[in-house]
């Protein structure tokens, strides 16, 4: 019973918040306390999704920007995991390559983009290449730390039992490693998001980035505003799914959806 209540509280609270947020937004706006202009209220902001959803513009840039997300998620999560295993399991590889990952790492995906479409052409491997990289680095780094955090005890005992390679993967590695893993799996889901709206403002016809682009262009604030929801929604559903996914794969780490409460 406690714990159904738990689970009412810490889903209808957030909803709450939205919920009085955007009727505070449509008040002020019919109150004239907001410039329409710039702040259009949330039920003409609903009409104008409402209506794009109804023509099939929302679908269509809606599936372009998705398919660019997670291309570049897989192309750049899947050997960010691996070579980050790597790395925190070898200290050789780690001291050689730890270097080139920390001078890497932050510069920003954007500002490498103009070279991307050089060597890439202005298309779609360009705008999947940019989040790939976003991807890579955020799942490597967590990756390394997850292996790097499990104490030295588990290896010796495993060693003793006469465990192999694949058994110390398996069975040590990879387990301890997934709640770092899935961290940097969140991030990086995040990022490839921001990284292809960011390609879409200057080298898409298509896209969520593109049509909050046009619109500013055009002047079409609502429409503007249903891209933004649009991102926001996408951020809010990547981060639950995901968040569910580590419970269900990585039961014995112990965390929950609710969190107790003292």
């Amino acid at each position: 019973m406690v714990q159904g209540t738990d689970r009412a509280r810490y889903t209808v609270l957030p909803l709450l918040s939205l919920t009085g947020i955007l009727v505070l937004w449509e008040i002020c706006g019919r109150m004239g306390f907001l410039n329409p202009l710039f702040f259009p209220v949330p039920s003409r902001i609903i009409a104008s999704g409402i209506s794009m959803l109804l023509d099939g513009e929302m679908q269509e840039n809606l599936s372009v920007t998705l398919f660019r997300v997670f291309a570049g998620f897989l192309l750049g999560t899947i050997p960010g995991i691996l070579l980050g295993l790597f790395m925190g399991a070898s200290e050789r590889t780690r001291l050689l390559l730890d270097p080139v990952v920390a001078a890497l790492y932050p510069i920003p995906k954007l500002a490498i983009f103009p070279l991307l479409m050089i060597i890439f052409g202005i298309g779609e491997t360009s705008r999947i290449a940019a989040v790939a990289i976003g991807c890579f680095f955020l799942v490597l780094i967590n990756s390394m730390a997850g292996v790097r955090n499990i104490s030295r005890v588990y290896f010796e005992v495993a060693e003793n039992y006469g465990a192999s390679q694949w058994q110390l993967l398996t069975r040590i590695i990879l387990p301890a490693s997934l709640p770092l893993i899935f961290t940097g799996i969140r991030l990086a889901l995040g990022t490839s998001l921001i990284v292809v709206v960011g390609v879409e403002f200057v080298s898409a016809n298509y896209g969520i980035g593109a049509m909050i682009w046009n619109s500013w262009e055009t002047f079409e604030i609502e429409k503007l505003y249903v891209g933004i929801f649009l991102c926001a929604l996408l951020g809010l559903l990547f981060t639950v799914v995901l968040k569910k996914a580590e419970e269900r794969i990585t039961p014995w780490f112990g965390h929950q959806v609710f969190p107790d409460q003292e």
